[in-house]
This record gives structure tokens, sequence and C-alpha cells, in this order.
């Protein structure tokens, strides 16, 4: 393949994307509040439980990985779970009481006293994370989402949302990933000053 200009579909993708991270504004001091909120909870000994679909819960697992392991510094494992991470009680609960309780039966069955949820969605519209979303109010479980475009239902469900002012999901599941980075990388900055 000879070098050459990146296609018409590249360029006007990486601008939307310039776009987007340009417009975060508040965002990203929104994300860092978050993970100082979350480093004093999970270093008490409380759980991040987090769900999203598709590239969502790819997302999902990767911060329980950053936050169970470690992302910019050295500490103790903290204690987050990713309900897209186990097959057999996702294909289970969609097999027994259907695909829009997959996520809200594990907030029932974990999420206890001083525990979050973070929910990850292109739309904010997902049936399945509305459910886990209202299963978390009812059960008076902290909720977060990070969403595409608002206004959107899952948003107005949650505790707190953060929107990413863009149409294409690609988009706004990349800047998801960076708030992701942010949100663990601040978790550890609190919990490595807690333990300072």
């Amino acid at each position: 393949m000879r070098p050459g200009r990146p296609s018409a579909w590249t360029r006007s993708h990486v601008a939307g994307l310039v776009a987007a991270l340009d417009g975060l504004g508040e965002t990203l001091a929104t994300v860092e509040r978050w993970g100082a909120i979350l480093g004093e909870r999970l270093a008490g000994g409380h759980r991040l439980l987090i769900a999203g679909n598709g590239g969502s819960a790819a997302l999902a697992e990767q911060l329980a990985a950053g936050l169970v392991g470690r992302f910019a510094r050295e500490r103790r494992g903290l204690g987050a779970l990713a309900l897209t991470a186990d097959g057999s009680i996702v294909t289970a609960v969609a097999d027994d009481f259907g695909a829009l309780d997959v996520f809200a039966r594990q907030v029932e069955a974990h999420a206890r006293t001083g525990d979050m949820v973070l929910f990850l969605s292109t739309t904010g519209s997902s049936p399945n994370l509305l459910v886990a979303a209202e299963a978390a109010r009812d059960l008076g479980v902290m909720s977060w989402a990070m969403t595409g475009q608002a206004p959107n239902a899952l948003a107005d469900l949650c505790d707190a949302a953060v929107a990413v002012d863009a149409a294409d999901a690609g988009t706004v599941q990349e800047v998801h990933q960076l708030l992701v980075h942010v949100l663990v990388r601040a978790v550890d900055e609190a919990t490595f000053l807690e333990a300072g």
C-alpha cells in the first residue's frame, strides 16, 4: 500500500474526535472529582460495579482491571467488578430472566451500602442499563454514567453523569476511553495521598 492522504472518512472521524475532546471543558474536572470520591470509598473497603454493552463492556473490564491491578501508581488492589466479565452469570441470567436483567440482577446481588455503580453507554438509552440504574436507585447505591449526547434516560436515572457531545458512537467510546484513564489516575492519586 502506497503512503498517501488518509481517506475522507478517516479525516472526518479524527476531526470529530478532536472537536469532542475540545468540548470536554468541565467534564475532565468532574471525572477527576469522581476519582477522588471513588478513591476514598474504595480505600474504605467499598466496591465499584461497572456495566456497559459492546465496546463499553470492554471499557468496563479495562476500568476494573485498572482498579484491581494498577494504573499509574503502586497501591493495593481496589474492589471493582465488571458486570460484563462473567459469561456464566451473564448467560444464565439472560436465559432465566431475560437480557434486560443481566446487569440489574448483578447489582441486586453485589451492591452494598457505600458501593457505587458506573454505567458506560454511547447512547444513554440501553434498556438493560436503564433497568440496572433503577435497581441501583432502589437499593440506595450511588450511580454515575458516562454517556453520549445529553439529555438521555440513563443520565436522568443516575446520581451524576458526564455526556460526550458527539453523534458518532465510535467517537463517544474513544472519549470514554480517555475519561476512564482520567478516572483511574485520579483514584490512584487519591489512594496514594491517603496511604501517604
